[in-house]
């Protein structure tokens, strides 16, 4: 994790979440939303929240699904997702 997010934070905003990965804030809530990133909702606007281990295991599950797709010479899927 960037020195931005101490790993005293236990969770972060979608907003914090998408500067990890450096993705978009609107990538992080269709993961929250799908259930592919565990996060919870809080307050009575519904905020996102994810914590940061929650996060980390999502990132070592793409790793991971990336690593075997290699191993299983599927570059193709690799690249393609990647457009």
């Amino acid at each position: 994790m960037n020195e931005e997010h101490p790993r005293s934070l236990r969770f972060f905003t979608v907003e914090q979440a998408a500067q990890e990965p450096n993705v978009s804030e609107a990538a992080i809530r269709s993961l929250l939303r799908s259930g592919e990133l565990r996060g919870f909702q809080v307050g009575s606007r519904g905020q996102w929240r994810t914590g940061i281990d929650d996060l980390q295991a999502y990132i070592d599950e793409a790793y991971r699904k990336v690593e075997e797709k290699i191993a299983g010479g599927d570059f193709a899927a690799v690249e393609a997702e990647e457009a």
